[in-house]
């Protein structure tokens, strides 16, 4: 893979960013709810998004 530029490396930065924010949220929101169907979607949604994440986090390697 050739090396990513300075902006490439910023965006990805800001993606890599948002993609754990958005895990940490939907984890936090599986945790406190009740209902096990919406707790359950919560923890897809969370999964998803570790999956982006994990994606992305390979492209710096």
């Amino acid at each position: 893979m050739s090396q990513l530029s300075e902006k490439e490396l910023s965006a990805l930065n800001d993606l890599l960013t948002e993609e754990e924010l958005l895990v940490k949220k939907f984890k936090m929101l599986s945790e406190h709810s009740e209902d096990q169907e919406i707790k359950s979607k919560f923890t897809e949604i969370s999964n998803k998004h570790q999956g982006h994440y994990n994606s992305l986090y390979s492209k710096l390697g």
